[in-house]
Parts: C-alpha cells; sequence; structure tokens
C-alpha cells in the first residue's frame, strides 16, 4: 500500500498539542497532560466558558471583600460600634466600599489585562480569559462608582464621599501609571486600607486616635511589603514582565520595609493599648484587670504569624491567608475577644 503522508498541524498544534488516549494510557495520565494544555494556552480550569453572571462575579472579586471589613475598626476601637444605629452605619460603610473597590477592580483588570496573562493566578481573571468584555467592564464600573458615592453621600455627607473618591482617584492613578513607582506604589496600595478604617469613623462621626492610624499606616504597609515579597517568589525570573516594580526591589529591601513598618505598628499599637489603659479611673481597672495590654499578646503574634506566611511565598493573596490561616483566625479572635471584653466590662 502507498505510504500516507500525515496532514500537517497549525502551528498552535504543533506548540499546544490536545491530550488523546493512546493504548494502555490511565485516565489519571490523560487528566495531567489536559492540566497541562489549560496551564501552557491559559484558559480557564474549567471545561467550558463560565455564564457572563457568573464571570462578572468573579470579575467583581468577592473574596477581597474582607478587606472593607476594616470600616468596623475604628468604632470598635473607640468602643462605640454597638451604639444604637452604629453598627448599622457601618454596614453601609462597607456596602458603599464594596461597591467602590469592585468599582477599582474591573478598572484595574481591565487596564492590566495583558500583564495579567503572564501571571500564574491573575491569568484566569474574566477579563484577561476575555469572558467578561472591556465595554461591559467598564460600563459596570461605572454604575457601582455611582452607587458607591450615592451611598456615602446619604450616609455621612461630604466627608464620606471626600474620603471614598479619594480612595477611588489614588487606586486609579495607581492602575494609570503609579504602579510603575517604586516605593509608591506601596504607599498608594496601602493606603486602601487606611481609607477604608477612616472611613469607619467618618461614618459615625467618631474621631480617629493618632495611633489607630499609627497602627493601621503602618500595618497597611507591612501587608503590601509582604505582598511583593511573596509575589517575587512565585514569578521567579519573569516578575518583572508582570509588575515592574518587582524587578526594582531587592528582596533584603522588602525585607527590611516589613521589618520597620512591623515595629512601627506594634510600638503604636502598645503605645495604644496602655493609652487606653491610662484612662480608666481606679475603680474602673479594678474591673477591667489588664484587657487591653493583654491584647498586645496575640497583635504580636498575628503579625508574626504573617512573617512566617509571607517567607514561605504565601502572602501574596492577602485575604486568602486571613480565610485560610487557622491559626490567624484564632489569634485574630483572641484579640477581638480581650478588646471586646476591656470595652464593654
Amino acid at each position: 500500500m502507498p505510504e500516507r503522508k500525515a496532514a500537517a498541524r497549525p502551528d498552535s498544534m504543533e506548540q499546544f498539542p490536545l491530550p488523546r488516549a493512546t493504548p494502555g494510557a490511565s485516565a489519571n495520565a490523560a487528566l495531567a497532560s489536559r492540566k497541562r494544555t489549560q496551564r501552557l494556552t491559559g484558559r480557564p480550569r474549567s471545561s467550558g466558558i463560565r455564564p457572563l453572571p457568573i464571570a462578572l462575579l468573579h470579575a467583581l472579586r468577592p473574596r477581597q471583600w474582607v478587606k472593607n471589613v476594616l470600616v468596623f475598626a475604628a468604632p470598635a476601637a473607640a468602643g462605640v460600634l454597638f451604639h444604637a444605629g452604629n453598627f448599622a452605619r457601618c454596614i453601609v460603610a462597607f456596602v458603599s466600599f464594596v461597591a467602590a473597590s469592585s468599582a477599582t477592580y474591573l478598572a484595574n483588570d481591565v487596564l492590566d489585562r495583558e500583564a495579567d496573562r503572564l501571571h500564574p493566578v491573575k491569568r484566569r481573571r474574566p477579563i484577561a480569559t476575555g469572558e467578561v468584555s472591556p465595554a461591559l467592564a467598564w460600563a459596570v464600573s461605572g454604575a457601582l462608582l455611582a452607587l458607591s458615592l450615592a451611598i456615602a453621600a446619604v450616609l455621612a455627607g461630604w466627608p464620606m464621599v471626600a474620603i471614598v473618591a479619594a480612595y477611588v482617584v489614588i487606586t486609579l492613578a495607581y492602575s494609570l501609571g503609579l504602579k510603575r513607582v517604586a516605593v509608591l506604589e506601596l504607599a498608594c496600595v496601602a493606603s486602601g486600607f487606611v481609607l477604608r478604617a477612616v472611613a469607619g469613623g467618618a461614618a459615625i462621626h467618631v474621631p480617629i486616635s493618632p495611633w489607630f492610624l499609627l497602627v493601621t499606616s503602618f500595618g497597611a504597609l507591612f501587608i503590601v511589603a509582604g505582598k511583593r515579597s511573596s509575589e517575587q517568589v512565585a514569578l521567579g525570573d519573569g516578575r518583572a514582565d508582570h509588575r515592574a516594580t518587582l524587578g526594582e526591589y531587592p528582596p533584603a529591601f522588602l525585607r527590611t520595609v516589613r521589618s520597620v513598618s512591623a515595629a512601627v505598628a506594634v510600638t503604636a499599637y502598645c503605645l495604644w493599648a496602655f493609652d487606653r489603659a491610662g484612662r480608666l479611673t481606679l475603680a474602673e481597672r479594678s474591673g477591667h484587670l489588664i484587657w487591653f495590654e493583654l491584647s498586645i499578646v496575640p497583635f504580636v503574634l498575628a503579625v508574626l504569624a504573617v512573617e512566617l506566611a509571607i517567607e514561605r511565598g504565601q502572602g501574596g493573596e492577602p485575604e486568602e491567608l486571613a480565610l485560610r490561616d487557622r491559626m490567624l483566625q484564632g489569634l485574630g479572635l483572641v484579640w477581638v475577644a480581650l478588646l471586646l471584653v476591656g470595652i464593654y466590662s
């Protein structure tokens, strides 16, 4: 019989051959081959495209909404969170920041979609995969921004609107260019955490303690520097292709930033705890014991736990760390319990 010529394959097929069953190949081997193909092609893990509403919900990054819990921090530290109406107002402030942050996530993902395709995790974001079009993302982002500002105006007037607007402006400026400026980009990301915390005070018209601002500011800088350290480890030699500043930061520099910011945050927290306890009268202190001072212990241990996670390369997604690290969650619960007992006993 004449020898049959094999049909030529397109280049894309040569580069990323689809897995096919071969005699004796196990199901596990075929599955591993399929996963390898998906990694190489940058396609999502799922076998098909997600429905648009589901993809859009993923683009809003609901797992990152946990960051907005910071709006409860200032009222809780001041001991007025559970006063009449304050908790409900904080919930509304939380919703306002959920809308604002989701709006900026959509804008950022549209602007960064090419760079995100080079990241091992971010390449699965719906805009990077093409499941959500840039036009739709811009439209939803604008609607969420308008909703966020409207909620802020109704909740607390112009002060709250100014805080939300500042958050949006800084975040967009970061996405448009400041993310390429070393050190300054760290401050931009950290400011998002600080503005969330300040918004909680504005929502119920409670003054913000200087110690609270110091703890929040340097704690946020510690988290952001840890995020960059973990990204360097995850991306390796290709880190500068995804984010230019990752190539500018020597690992020792980021370690120094973490050490300095953690030291300032812990020192400021200790000063806040002793200052808060020092305001009590002798009669009050007999009932409060040293609850505020004791809260320093889980706070410091939590900082050390986060540092350990960062050194292990697990700090790239802080919200994932908060949701999955059981020891960190336990320390957080102990810390909150000590504060609540100290405030309300």
